[in-house]
């Protein structure tokens, strides 16, 4: 078995990776982290786990050495304990934000900030399996990706591709558990409910991985919130170089994801479910990609959704978890989402 630890485990994708990982077939939990709810039971702030798991929270002070240690920090607080947590474990999987790009001036120009360790930059792999797979195999450390980020990329791969986007403008959906647990004006009830609030038009820091994974240019980017708990839309507005048939579409979509386990294209011609929606997916590490040609030009509508906390965080990290060890990819992540929810 392999020997797993979590550290800020109280947090939302530390609760979905600690759900997942008590499950998986090749993984031990060994411990979990939180400053504050040091000596109480998980179940404390994850009760779904009550008589499921039974540790206790520890501080990062008290872990001892594991085989891979999974960091769930808020931004910025990996790279600042990065030397003390590769003594720790022989491999990182990083939920953060810290080490997603590969060069420190980026990271300044979309995070505001220096990099405190701009020399580990490299040592990490973009933690998304689908156009990272081949590096995955042989990583010590990986950074996962962003929720809105692994929506967009997934979802526009195939097209970037093939040589001909010459723009895209994407406008995401998110749900509220995307910002995390920590209580703000924003999420404070009678502010959130009922809102459809526009709170990143321009400026959002997932622009750089998109850029970078899918070395594009022209890419337009704009968040809203919504009233879901749970979920990830992305739109994708594409403009072609050329007008493309309906069949060449879905040639490059079938080319690229045929053997992708977690991939599902979703285009039916009637009914409700005939596009892809976040609500299907709560609590799996599917992502849903459906498309539309616009007859009247050369835009293709690219439409991709995703559980932000899963395919967007904890399941795409226990996906390259089991790349890096040799496992069944699908290992641990077979739940197929809930209907109705």
């Amino acid at each position: 078995m392999i020997g797993v630890s979590i550290v800020g485990g109280s947090g939302y994708s530390g609760g979905e990776l600690l759900r997942l990982l008590h499950r998986h077939p090749a993984a031990t939990v060994q411990q979990v982290t939180s400053e504050r709810f040091a000596g109480k039971p998980v179940s404390r702030t994850h009760p779904n786990l009550r008589k499921v798991v039974d540790l206790k929270y520890c501080t990062i002070g008290d872990l001892g050495h594991c085989d891979v240690l999974f960091l769930c920090l808020p931004h910025g607080e990996a790279m600042r304990r990065i030397g003390e947590f590769a003594n720790l474990a022989e491999s990182i999987i990083d939920l953060s934000g810290d080490f997603r790009l590969s060069d420190g001036e980026a990271y300044k120009k979309w995070y505001g900030r220096e990099h405190v360790c701009p020399e580990w930059l490299p040592q990490f792999v973009y933690g998304i399996p689908e156009i990272s797979r081949d590096e995955l195999i042989t990583a010590r450390y990986v950074a996962g990706a962003g929720c809105n980020a692994t929506a967009a990329i997934l979802g526009l791969r195939p097209l970037y591709r093939s040589g001909l986007v010459e723009q895209v403008v994407i406008e995401v959906k998110a749900g509220s558990s995307e910002a995390g647990n920590a209580a703000s004006d924003a999420s404070h009830h009678p502010e959130r409910s009922g809102a459809v609030r526009s709170y990143k038009p321009s400026g959002h820091r997932h622009i750089a991985e998109i850029k970078q994974a899918l070395a594009a240019d022209r890419v337009y980017f704009s968040a809203t919130s919504i009233e879901m708990v749970r979920g990830i839309l992305a739109t994708c507005h594409v403009f072609m170089g050329k007008d493309l048939s309906e069949k060449e579409i879905w040639g490059w979509y079938r080319d690229c994801y045929k053997h992708e386990p977690f991939i599902r294209i979703v285009k039916d011609r009637s009914g409700i479910h005939r596009y892809p929606e976040p609500k299907l997916l709560s609590g799996s590490n599917y992502c849903d990609i459906g498309f539309e040609r616009d007859t009247d030009s050369n835009r293709v509508i690219v439409i991709s959704a995703i559980d932000n906390l899963m395919k967007g965080a904890a399941g795409q990290a226990i996906q390259a978890f089991n790349i890096m060890h040799k496992i069944t990819e699908t290992a641990g992540l077979e739940f197929p989402g809930l209907h109705p929810i």
